[in-house]
């Protein structure tokens, strides 16, 4: 064999070697966990892996001790799980080990049973592929008191107001110019505007807040009126600082729900980025914003044009509030496609206190001075309403009439109101409704006046 053949031979063997070993070394790992994450919610911990690319994973319980393993096909571990914050968790310990030259195993050492469900989210909006880990507590399981189960009326009851902090945990929301060590998170800053619309809140005579969320944890959109209504909330009022393209763009604004699209082409713009927060934050791959089969089964109801109504009547009180602490985006309330407004009986409104993308708002919403501006003005707005429209039964409403038992309110009829709508909303008959307002049937017109009798 000629000596240039020989060369030709071994340079392609070498080439055709170093092409398998480069394809032996991409297909062996087909990720590298980056980092890893704890978040501690009221009824479970979520464990989230920041991934390089997409992996597969399964995982199962073990007993005597208690743990959890998971598996992780192809993957590596780059991070330090010993540097983990396990505090008020289940967990005691992480440990880890590489199984069959390429793999990965997990194991959760756990001080209690629990109820695993895991998940992975492919790369989006920014974020990396995850696999999402949630430890679901057995031994806090809540039993949620409905409508049926209350027998007693109460007299004399508290307006509840369900405050809504947006984002948490894992999804920070939008993130402010960068100034310091650490971008202004819009997680932080409207937790802490809601803390403090709570606490104004509970001060008040007539009224009680429930905070949505309460710490440093994501909830899903759909999960966060449903509390509401678990809550039998009088109001929910959701509260987020968004980002725009545009830095330069500013003001507040107030948000109630479209069923038609959006009002405006930022309102549009927000409303996708925050349906798009599930998918950051971990509920699935599918967004809520036009397959909510609450939604759907909805619009053929009458009684949530009564909602609807209510939502930018009190959108309306907070905006002229709003007004005299910061400059507004648009005069009106605005509507949109918000998953988290979507109730079919709980009146809800989506507060924008500011744009963190911009410089002069970002380093207000950073003051806990300009939070309390903030958090009393959508208070004064609530109140506002609801002195105008206090629910029967309610503290306020007893007040209102002077201290009579039973006092009697006033509705103005909006535009897409019916009878039955406004019964159902102020828990009355439509009988009770016609008796106290001299009507033999059920017309009635835009701009007229309702005696509410009590419920």
């Amino acid at each position: 064999m000629k000596p240039f053949v020989r060369s030709a031979i071994r340079l392609k063997t070498a080439l055709l070697l170093g092409i398998f070993s480069s394809l032996w070394v991409m297909t062996s790992w087909a990720a590298d966990i980056n980092s890893v994450r704890v978040w501690r919610a009221p009824d479970h911990t979520r464990l989230v892996f920041d991934l390089s690319g997409p992996v597969e994973h399964k995982l199962f319980t073990l007993q005597s001790p208690n743990r959890l393993v998971i598996d992780i096909e192809k993957t590596r571990l780059k991070s330090k799980l010993a540097e983990l914050n396990l505090k008020d968790s289940p967990i005691k310990q992480v440990r880890s080990a590489t199984r069959n030259g390429k793999d990965l195993r997990v194991v959760l050492d756990l001080s209690q049973k629990i109820k695993p469900r895991s998940f992975v989210l492919r790369k989006h909006a920014g974020k990396s592929d995850r696999l999402v880990v949630d430890l679901y507590d057995l031994s806090k399981t809540q039993t949620v008191k409905t409508v049926a189960q209350v027998t007693k009326p109460q007299t004399r009851r508290d307006i509840v107001i369900a405050i809504d902090a947006g984002h948490g945990g894992e999804d920070p929301g939008a993130l402010g110019p960068k100034t310091g060590k650490r971008r202004l998170r819009e997680k932080d800053v409207v937790l802490a505007i809601s803390k403090e619309l709570a606490a104004m809140i509970n001060r008040e005579p007539g009224y009680r807040a429930e905070l949505v969320r309460t710490g440093d944890y994501y909830i899903p959109l759909r999960k966060r009126r449903n509390i509401a209504r678990d809550k039998r909330a009088d109001l929910f009022v959701s509260i987020h600082a968004d980002a725009f393209t545009n830095p330069k763009a500013n003001g507040a604004s107030v948000f109630a729900l479209s069923r038609r699209g959006a009002t405006s082409e930022t309102a549009r713009f927000l409303a996708q980025k925050e349906n798009e927060a599930d998918l950051i934050g971990g509920v699935g791959s599918v967004s809520l914003d036009d397959k909510d089969e609450v939604l759907r089964g909805v619009l053929v109801d009458l009684s949530m044009t009564a909602t609807l109504s209510s939502s930018l009547q009190v959108g309306e009180q907070v905006l002229k509030q709003m007004d005299s602490v910061a400059r507004l985006h648009k005069p009106h309330v605005e509507q949109a496609g918000f998953a988290v407004l979507k109730s079919p009986d709980v009146p809800s409104i989506l507060v924008e206190t500011g744009f963190i993308s911009n410089p002069g708002e970002a380093k207000k919403l950073s003051t806990s001075k300009y939070r309390k501006q903030m958090a009393n003005s959508v208070f004064r707005g609530i109140k506002k309403y609801f002195y105008r429209y206090p629910p029967a039964g309610s503290y306020v409403a007893w007040k209102k009439s002077g201290g009579n038992e039973r006092p009697t309110q006033e509705y103005v009829i909006a535009r897409g109101d019916t009878l039955s709508a406004i019964a159902k909303r102020y828990n009355v008959s439509i009988a009770a409704l016609r008796s106290a307002n001299g009507l033999n049937g059920s017309v009635i017109k835009v701009g007229q006046r309702l005696k509410i009798p009590a419920s």
